[in-house]
């Protein structure tokens, strides 16, 4: 990886989920535009917020994919990251674990 780059494993949240009242919604209802969380597997050497395994929070339509050895990922700059959540950030006092 160079520079601010990250690359990222989507999570495999297809398929039906249910609401906050318990609605059962079919994976075929459209939904708008929403953020989604995926494992971040590399980073650049001018990354500093991130690190390999941090589970972090971006915006789909704003990505590049890319297979690498018959694995899907997204490659996007460390800016367009939204939040992280990582275990190291739990130790703090009043730390809810995400890092915004």
């Amino acid at each position: 990886m160079l520079h601010d780059r990250v690359l990222v494993r989507q999570d495999t949240t297809e398929g039906e989920r249910r609401s906050g009242g318990g609605i059962l919604i079919p994976a075929t209802a459209a939904v708008g535009r929403r953020l989604a969380w995926a494992e971040v597997v590399a980073v650049g050497q001018n990354v500093r917020t991130v690190e390999p395994g941090d589970r972090v929070l971006y915006d789909p339509e704003d990505r590049a994919e890319v297979e690498v050895r018959g694995t899907a990922y997204v490659l996007m700059r460390e800016r367009d990251l939204h939040a992280v959540a990582a275990d190291r950030f739990e130790g703090s006092e009043d730390s809810t674990g995400l890092y915004l």
